[in-house]
Formats: structure tokens, sequence, C-alpha cells
């Protein structure tokens, strides 16, 4: 039998990053996972915009980890074939593999693992025990269970599910390579749908490493015949489908494996569980389209790690009431409740016909291109300082605009 304060069940960004935290508070702990290095899994690609960032942040060990993703400093919005903004922005780019094992590289030596399977927890108010695949035994004050979408152990403990959405939408990544030519003209790309009958809310296309990475989501069931056509002859589908993006792109093949995955939105209820926390998609999910599952996953993280964590420890027993104070916590609640709407927001606005969602669609574009023919006027303006007569105070000027702008559009180009 191995004693801990916290076990915790699950080694994705969740509980890696609460491993991490709580190994340099000074708490005992041991991670359990099967895998040592987390493997290959098509899941967060890239993290952005000021308050995802922020989010990682409070971790203490966002700066480490994003040294590891490759930067992107400006992203183009399009639609319709035109180019309407090249928006500042602030986005780390990394395979989630790649991610996780960064994270999991800050978990300090006094944390320990078990690289195996957690094949059962027993549940009390005072002590927790988790029976490993190995034969070993854990035993914890309590369990942190944060292994995203596997259902055995929450079966197990009763816990209920929810579905809110079925398969509400579906991600497909795939590389693609400029044909003809070395690269590609923009630094990163998003290029919205050009129609509400494709179900296609957008295309992101980002570099990670030398490689350009595509990102498309769509609005279907998964057993749409559109997926095994696309599966088929990507290329072909997607120009049909976005007949217009090549005039931003220029030509590019599609390249490597094209991976496909479909989400579920559903939410877990365990508030009644005595000694186990649920994190992350372990407790709910979220919609890719939206970009709101790292928002969700850090919310959780810090405030058991900085919040509850130690006030539950500081005193005896881990009952029902102390885990239900983390789902009430008002921190999480308005993180969950903005990404569950904007889940559905985003729906809309991407293929519902009706007057008001249209409205919204030529209201968003119409703004996306106010924002861009102003930012390239301030440039003209900046790029003129002696003309203008204030050379001494344009470059306080300039940097001025240049940050205000970035904060503006990073918050746009995260909630369109």
């Amino acid at each position: 039998m191995r004693y801990t304060d916290i076990a915790i069940i699950g080694g994705g960004l969740a509980g890696s990053t609460a491993a991490a935290m709580l190994g340099r508070a000074g708490i005992s702990a041991v991670l359990i996972d099967p895998h040592q290095t987390y493997p290959a899994d098509f899941r967060v690609e890239k993290l952005s915009g000021h308050g995802q960032i922020e989010r990682f942040q409070r971790s203490g060990i966002a700066d480490s980890v994003l040294r590891r993703a490759t930067f992107s400093g400006e992203n183009w919005i399009a639609r319709f074939g035109h180019l309407l903004d090249k928006a500042p922005t602030r986005q780390f780019n990394i395979r989630y593999d790649s991610l996780v094992n960064a994270v999991r590289d800050e978990i300090p030596a006094t944390v320990g693992r078990s690289w195996t399977k957690a094949v059962s927890v027993e549940t009390s108010p005072e002590r927790q025990r988790i029976v490993l695949a190995n034969d070993g035994t854990i035993s914890a004050r309590l369990v942190v269970l944060a292994n995203g979408l596997n259902v055995g152990l929450r079966h197990q403990l009763g816990i209920k599910r929810t579905l809110i959405s079925a398969c509400h939408s579906i991600s497909i990544g795939f590389d693609v390579e400029p044909a003809g030519r070395n690269c590609f003209d923009f630094p990163a790309l998003t290029y919205f749908s050009e129609r509400p009958s494709d179900r296609i809310p957008y295309i992101s296309l980002f570099p990670i490493g030398t490689r350009m990475r595509a990102n498309l989501f769509v609005y279907r069931g998964f057993d749409d015949p559109w997926l095994a056509q696309f599966r088929r002859a990507p290329a072909e589908t997607l120009n049909a489908a976005l007949p217009r993006l090549k005039r931003i792109t220029g030509p590019f093949d599609i390249v490597g494996e094209i991976k496909i995955r479909p989400v579920d939105l559903y939410v877990n209820d365990a508030r009644h569980q005595p000694g186990v926390v649920l994190a992350g998609d372990a407790f709910a999910t979220s919609c890719p389209v939206a970009g709101t599952g790292c928002d969700k996953v850090f919310t959780d993280v810090e405030r058991l790690c900085n919040v509850h964590i130690p006030q539950w420890l500081a005193s005896d027993g881990m009952d029902a009431t102390k885990m239900a104070a983390f789902y009430a916590d008002p921190v999480k609640q308005a993180c969950d409740q903005w990404s569950t709407a904007k889940a559905f927001d985003f729906r809309s606005v991407s293929i519902a016909t009706s007057p008001y969602w249209t409205g919204q669609r030529w209201a968003r574009f119409t703004a996306w291109s106010a924002q861009g023919l102003l930012r390239r006027l301030g440039g003209a303006i900046h790029l003129e300082p002696n003309f203008l007569g204030h050379s001494s105070s344009s470059s306080s000027s300039s940097s001025s605009s240049r940050s205000s702008s970035s904060s503006s559009s990073s918050s746009l180009s995260t909630s369109a």
C-alpha cells in the first residue's frame, strides 16, 4: 500500500498540469497513467488568445512549456476569397502529445509516478483506495479524476452523465504543403465558411515546426457520407466546400494521415461523491470549434490546486461537501457556462439560416473588414511620421496602437 495526499488518475493535460502544480506547492501527490511518454493524440494543437495564455500562466509552468511551441504573431482572417484582416495574435502551436510531455517535464521529482492503469476506486469521506493493474494499491486522501473520455471508473463510481449535444461537432486534422513553391504567404490563417449549407464554421492553418497544420471543423453526423468522401478525396472535397480558399492560400496539397474526431457535449454529476473530484473532460467536454477546451482545463486545475485542495487538506476528511464547493466555484462555473454558450452560439452563427443568424454572420464579416481596413490605414499613417510632423512621438504612438489592436483582434478572433 502506497500512501499519498492526492492521487491523480489520468496524465493528459489536466492531470499532468495538476501534478506539476501540486508538486511545486509541496503537496504529496502521485500521478497514475498507463503511458510513461504520452502517445500521439489528435486533440488540442494550439493555445491562443490573451485569456487562455493568462489562465495557463497561473499554473507557473507556462513559460517553460510554451518555449517548445511554434509561435505565430499574426493571423490572417479571410472569407469569400477576400483577406479581411492581418490580426496580431499570441498563438502557440504544438501537438497535443508534445504539449503534455512538455508539461510532464515540469513535474517535480517529489511527485510519484505510477505508469499503469487504475482499475478500481473505492471512496469514503476519509481515504480513497485505488487498485492498479500492476497489482499495486494506493491510499489517498483525495482522488483527482482527470482521465478524459474514459468512462470505466465513472461508471464504477455511479457518476451520472448528462448528454447535452451528441456529435456536436467534428474536428479534422491534416498537414498541407504549398504546391510549386517553398512556403505559404501567410504566417497563420483562419478562413470562414462561404455557405451555411456546407456546415463548416472555419478552417484554421498554422505552423508546427516546419509543417503547416490544418484543422477543419464541421457540423455533421459521424455517419455522414461527406466524411467518407473527405477521406477518399480530401483535396477535391475541401475545394468543393471552400472553392475560394485557394485565392488566399494559393495551390496546396493535403499530405499525411487524416485524423477525424467527433465531440459529444456532456457533463458528469459528481457533487455527491466523497473523496473524488473531476477535472477537465472527465467533468465536462467542450467544443473544439469554440476553442475553449484549454480555458476549461486550466481553470479547473488552477482553482483545484491553488484554492480548493490546500483548503481541503487543512482539515480532516474529504466528504462530499468539500467536493461540491469546487463545482460551485464561481470562477469555474462562469468558465463552464461561457464555454457551453459559445459552443451553441458558434454552431448557430455558422449553419443557422434564420434572419437573425444570417444577420449575425454579415455583421461579423463587416466588423472584420472594418477592423482590417482601420489597421491598414493606421499602418500607412505610422509609416510616414516625418510627413505628419510627429517623428519624435510616432514610435510611441505606433507601439500603443499595436498593443491596443493586438488585444482587440485577439478577443475578436477568439470569439469569432
